[in-house]
């Protein structure tokens, strides 16, 4: 693979189980070191484009290329090039977190020597040292999460497709997996991320492709897509819900009354000048004797954006 082609290609793919349809035409690229967040609703056709780049499904038409390699002309080589880690882990509960690492290690092709040490570097560096003697089946979530990826890691490899990999796990797990695609990024490993967590998309991603019903409706940075929602917003937060009325009554001199969101205990406004219009406000408000608790610019979230990219059209039933 040569540095200016894409670590991953999706072009015009379709898949249809029967007749119901699940990918409509999906085309995206990620490159080498990228982390590429796929989001969409359920059943949108986030996990059936997973599993068409890591072989598990072959797509009815168009193409697909994984670390230079074709899905269908070259599978094997897309396999030797990938690895996968599902919504569940794929693991032996009866083995232990050393024998499961050791089994894959084997598959993969790894001498006796040469797996039980690459077993043993993964336990120290997951951090599963103490519990490398201990039945898989006895492991924690957010522990079998991560022998779950380390095995995937036995051989170090170029693509790492994570299909909502923190679900289920609690905060302190969660952040150890984001630890670790922070670590394939460093290292030069392209990862394709499909999340329900948003914020998890937003902290992580390089750039966003949001897949609906089959197709790609929006792609681009986090920021790029939340310029698509709308720009900054004033908030203002009087100490006295009595006193709403008088911030509204004050912020309608900066904006036109079908633009102020007046909420139970707050007053909204778009800030087209960021800042400035925020220094405005907050000596607008003060000269009218209105006491603040707080007030502050707010941005479109990417829950925001998700919702006004995937509510609007309408809907007709696909698979994951």
């Amino acid at each position: 693979m040569s540095p200016s082609t894409p670590a991953v290609l999706v072009d015009a793919v379709t898949k249809s189980f029967g007749p119901v349809p699940a990918l409509c035409g999906v085309s995206f690229t990620a490159e080498a070191g990228e982390v590429l967040g796929v989001l969409g609703p359920n059943g949108a056709g986030k996990t059936t484009t997973v599993n068409i780049l890591s072989t598990l499904l072959r797509p009815d038409s168009g193409r697909a290329v994984v670390a230079g390699h074709d899905v269908v002309a070259d599978a094997a080589g897309v396999r030797r090039a990938v690895m996968l880690t599902g919504q569940y882990a794929a693991l032996d509960d009866m083995l232990t977190g050393f024998e499961n690492l050791v089994l894959f290690a084997r598959l993969l092709g790894l001498r006796r020597r040469a797996a039980r040490a690459r077993a043993r570097e993964l336990l120290a560096e997951f951090d599963l040292e103490d519990a490398a003697d201990r039945r898989v089946g006895k492991y924690s979530g957010g522990m079998r999460r991560r022998i779950d990826i380390a095995c995937g890691l036995v051989v170090p490899p170029q693509v790492v497709f994570l299909d909502e990999p923190t679900t289920g796990l609690d905060p302190r797990s969660r952040q150890r997996v984001w630890d670790l695609i922070a670590g394939f990024k460093s290292q030069g490993v392209t990862t394709l991320l499909t999340t329900q967590y948003l914020e998890e998309a937003d902290l992580l991603a390089d750039r966003i492709v949001v897949i609906d019903r089959g197709t790609v409706v929006a792609e681009g940075t986090p920021a790029q897509l939340k310029q698509r929602v709308g720009a900054t917003f004033c908030e203002v937060v009087p100490v006295r819900v009595a006193d709403v009325p008088a911030v509204a009554h004050v912020l309608g001199r900066f904006a036109p009354a079908a633009a102020i969101e007046v909420a139970a205990d707050r007053v909204t406004i778009p800030a087209p000048h960021g800042a400035g219009t925020l220094a405005q406000v907050a000596t607008a408000v003060a000269a009218h004797g209105v006491a603040v608790s707080d007030i502050a610019l707010r941005r479109p979230s990417l829950d925001e954006v998700f919702l006004a990219l995937t509510a609007a059209r309408p809907r007709f039933e696909v698979v994951a």
